[in-house]
């Protein structure tokens, strides 16, 4: 089943097209890898899909909704969540009020028993704790609860990241080049972590990365770009050894820098 559809998504900047006539589908709990040269579109593309800009001309359709036009939040209520190049983290609170703050979308209490404190936000506060504590717990962050944020080493500020948009229960989990900055080691964690995730909550992921390694590892098909258009589609074997590919990364055919 196909949970997110792009067809002739087009976005420009004073004239210069950044995304050009661009399809491409995502399948249920697939995770999908979306690369390119610096400049290729790929975080365009992203921001496309959550809102933060608006197509120049297309359709996103979401689980059969077209969401091109809605706003950030509206879109993440229907079940898209994204991480950013550079984290954007509440960097002044605590590890534990960076992922509470992310369940606005599902507290379900009415406003007048939050001012009041009543039994019901009382009791939505509990189930709310308990939440934040399973998904730290899960990203290894739990006893860092009470951190600022700022003050994680890099490595654990790109996990509260992810951990935060899980905390807004996706459907569709966009994560924009997890893996930068990270030491090999740190990657080969990241790699098992995004494929439990997705085992495990059972989402659908698409992921942009210049780490070929990750890439390759872990994504079932992959999406290349260059210059905002799609030049080649397939899966990690097809695209590793693609001419097209590896022009757009060197500039002319020669031995295959994706491995």
């Amino acid at each position: 089943m196909r949970i997110l559809e792009v067809s002739n998504l087009s976005c420009a900047f004073g004239g210069l097209m950044a995304v050009a006539n661009l399809d491409f589908y995502v399948e249920e709990k697939e995770i999908l890898g979306i690369i390119g040269p610096n400049g290729a579109g790929k975080t365009t593309v992203f921001n496309l899909i959550t809102g933060f800009y608006p197509p120049l001309r297309g359709e996103i359709i979401f689980k059969g909704k077209n969401i091109e036009r809605l706003k950030p939040y509206e879109i993440t209520r229907l079940g898209i969540a994204r991480t950013f190049q550079n984290p954007r983290l509440f960097k002044q609170l605590t590890v534990m009020d960076n992922v509470r703050i992310a369940m606005h979308k599902v507290h379900n209490v009415h406003i007048l028993d939050t001012l009041l404190r009543g039994s019901k936000f009382l009791e939505e506060e509990k189930i709310q704790e308990e939440k934040a504590r399973e998904i730290l717990e899960f990203f290894h962050l739990y006893e860092r609860r009470d951190e600022i944020a700022q003050n994680l080493p890099y490595g654990e500020q790109r996990r509260l990241e992810i951990a935060r948009a899980m905390a807004t229960n996706p459907i569709l989990l966009l994560l924009d080049e997890p893996a930068a900055g990270m030491n090999p080691y740190e990657a080969k964690e990241l790699i098992n972590l995004i494929s439990y995730i997705r085992d495990k909550f059972n989402i659908t992921i698409i992921l942009i990365e210049h780490h070929m390694e990750v890439v390759m590892e872990i994504c079932e098909r992959i999406i290349v770009l260059d210059y905002g258009m799609k030049i080649a589609e397939g899966k990690p074997e097809e695209i590793r050894n693609n001419p097209k590919v590896i022009e757009a990364y060197l500039g002319r055919e020669e031995e295959s820098v994706i491995s």
